[in-house]
């Protein structure tokens, strides 16, 4: 069996936590730094010069932030995924990196182990955030969706048919795959093919990005709306 390496950027101001994370990562099985930044405003170059597989971006950085990197970042075509690193977990810049594509979060005291599992986890697709995460992120800093926000996110889950809702619904609860298959009664496969249309559809980067635009809609606060 043929084991793809993760090619991987590091950005982060601090050059102690670089040196750390090299040290920590390159010498992971499956795993190859091609390089390292200490700026968002340098990501985008280096992206292009070294087309990585995932970039681990620190939030908080002098010139350009990772927020704002991401964004660009992840507006390109085949752009590679973002995983973010943090000091908080929950905090407003995570959950707007979130609604920029990243694919999820690691804490800057994560276990060496748990961030090696994390960059090979984007790598393969899959968000690095919990449904247990997402909805703590959307409690403690998302509040109520303002008016815009809430007509804007209606309106675009009206371009799915109602058993992509029903799915959209039960991602944004929450959900895992294996428990929306139970209590919609699908076959795992079938909900899969259901959250990758709604992908498309939506125009949207992972699961995370659809639970984030049910809450904007205001479906799943409060007494929330039931399929």
């Amino acid at each position: 069996m043929t084991t793809t390496t993760v090619r991987l950027l590091i950005v982060d101001d601090d050059p102690l936590v670089r040196a750390g994370l090299t040290f920590m990562l390159g010498g992971a099985d499956g795993i190859e730094i091609v390089g390292e930044a200490s700026d968002g405003a340098e990501v985008e170059a280096l992206v292009r010069e070294l087309t990585p597989d995932v970039v681990l971006m620190d939030i908080r950085m002098p010139a350009m932030d990772g927020l704002t990197a991401t964004e660009l970042l992840r507006a390109r075509a085949g752009a590679p995924e973002v995983l973010v690193l943090t000091t908080f977990h929950a905090d407003e810049q995570v959950l707007r990196a979130l609604r920029a594509g990243a694919a999820g979060f690691v804490l800057k005291d994560t276990p060496p182990a748990e961030i090696v599992a994390a960059v090979r986890q984007v790598a393969a697709g899959e968000p690095v955030l919990s449904p247990a995460v997402t909805r703590q992120l959307m409690a403690h800093v998302a509040g109520a969706p303002t008016a815009v926000r809430k007509d804007t996110a209606t309106g675009r889950l009206t371009r799915l048919g109602a058993r992509e809702r029903e799915v959209a619904l039960a991602v944004g609860r929450g959900s895992s795959n294996a428990e929306i298959a139970a209590e919609l009664f699908m076959s795992l496969p079938t909900v899969k093919a259901h959250v990758s249309r709604i992908l498309a559809k939506l125009d949207l980067n992972n699961r995370v990005q659809i639970a984030l635009l049910v809450h904007d809609a205001d479906l799943v606060s409060g007494s929330g709306e039931k399929p």
